[in-house]
Parts: C-alpha cells; sequence; structure tokens
C-alpha cells in the first residue's frame, strides 16, 4: 500500500457546494474533497478515477493549504461541511487538513471502509464506517473496523452506512451492526449501474434501484430493524453517475 508522504495530500477532485447524497447528512450543503488511492478494489466500484492507479497522473499532490484554498474559493469563505472521500481517504495524512480547516469554521466528515484506523479520527465531527459487503467481493477486517471506531471514540459521530444489493449484503449488514450495537445504521440500495472509468453518461437503470429500495424497506420492516435508516443514494436519483456533482 503506498501511503502518501509528509503533508501531500493525493487529490482526485475537489468539487460543490452541492448536496451530500447519501447517508447521515443527506441533503446537506457540502464542498467533496475526494482523495486519490485506495486499498480495496470492489467490484462494484463507481468512483474508479479515484481508485485505480491506472489514473494516478489525472491526481495531483497538494499541500493543506493548497487544498483549503479550494475550498475556500468553492464556499465562499463561508464554512460548511466538507466531506472526506475517496478512495480510501484513511490513507492519506488529512489531520492538518481537519485541524486548520475547523480553526476557520469548516466542518468535516470522513468516509472509509474501516480498513485503516488513524488518531486523527477523534478530530473529525463524523465518521462514517463503509464496511464492503460480499458482493463487492472484499473480505472484511472486524479487527481493523473495530480500531477504527476506537481511534474516534471520543470525538465524532461515528455511523455505519451498507451498500445492500441482495439478501447476502443484508445479512452482513444485521450481522455488522450487532458486532457495533451504539453506532445508527444507515442502509442504501446498491446502484445497479456503476459506470466505466469516464462514462460519465452511463445508462442509470432507475427503476431498479427504486425496486431494490422498496425491498430494502420490505426487509427492514419484516424484521423489525426499527433503528436502522433507509435511504437512497439521492444524487445518483438526480444526476445518474455524472462526476463532480
Amino acid at each position: 500500500m503506498n501511503y502518501a508522504v509528509a503533508d501531500e495530500i493525493r487529490i482526485s477532485e475537489i468539487f460543490g457546494p452541492t448536496i451530500q447524497g447519501e447517508g447521515a447528512l443527506i441533503g446537506q450543503p457540502t464542498v467533496f474533497v475526494r482523495t486519490g488511492g485506495c486499498d480495496y478494489r470492489c467490484a462494484w466500484c463507481d468512483s474508479l478515477h479515484a481508485v485505480d492507479s491506472r489514473f494516478r497522473a489525472d491526481w495531483r499532490a497538494m499541500s493543506t493549504e493548497e487544498v483549503l484554498d479550494q475550498v475556500r474559493t468553492l464556499s465562499g469563505d463561508q464554512p460548511l461541511m466538507v466531506s472526506l472521500s475517496g478512495g480510501n481517504p484513511a490513507i492519506q495524512p488529512l489531520g492538518p487538513l481537519i485541524r486548520q480547516g475547523q480553526a476557520e469554521g469548516y466542518r468535516f466528515a470522513l468516509e472509509t471502509q474501516g480498513s485503516v484506523s488513524r488518531d486523527w479520527f477523534a478530530d473529525l465531527d463524523v465518521l462514517v464506517l463503509s464496511p464492503k459487503p460480499p458482493s463487492s467481493v472484499m473480505t472484511t477486517d472486524w479487527a481493523a473496523l473495530r480500531a477504527c471506531v476506537e481511534s474516534a471514540v471520543a470525538g465524532p459521530q461515528i455511523v455505519l452506512k451498507f451498500v445492500v444489493f441482495d439478501a447476502e449484503d443484508y445479512a452482513y449488514a444485521r450481522d455488522a451492526a450487532t458486532r457495533f450495537p451504539g453506532l445508527p445504521v444507515y442502509l442504501q440500495p446498491g446502484n445497479h449501474t456503476p459506470p466505466g472509468p469516464q462514462d460519465d453518461d452511463a445508462f442509470i437503470d432507475t427503476d431498479g434501484i427504486l425496486q431494490r429500495m422498496g425491498w430494502l424497506v420490505d426487509r427492514v420492516m419484516a424484521d423489525r430493524w426499527f433503528a436502522a435508516h433507509v435511504l437512497p443514494q439521492l444524487h445518483v436519483l438526480l444526476w445518474g453517475n455524472k462526476r463532480g456533482v
């Protein structure tokens, strides 16, 4: 695994403000800082441009100040939520960015699969742990995921978020939730039509996604899993797989 060095952050794209499309912060105005590089290769990844090393030439090594300059410009110097995503942003040196941005009034949420824990997780405002279910063809390291929770337990709001494509994924989410009973759970139907690496205009099977959403709601209600939140990927329904929104 290639970690960034010094304070250089590998950036795939910075965009916004737009709304957060999923999870605990859905609908909230947000600037997105998408880092480049990931230690996973999920079968249905919808952001390969920030994951696959084939696109490394498109990533830019930026300092904390350079990233903040772009965030300030996009937000018009009005502090708002900043979402740190990827790839896996946990493999980047984001601690100084979080602390400096918070000193200026910005708030920071980070989403990671929970494979790498960092001490600066405790400085976040929101930590979204999104372990990958069987359909991803990845294997969860439960000890690593627990280390992520423990590294952040005294700091941010921590939530679990699961992409669900089928009954096996749903059972995985149920099992994971029992391992971390104190954490809020967010479930979302998987995007059935992930784009190719540069395919912003890929056809979106909206009917299929909504049918899976209905199935997921029915399963949660039948199981009386009333602690779970079931939400769509709002950005997919609005803009499909288009990048930068």
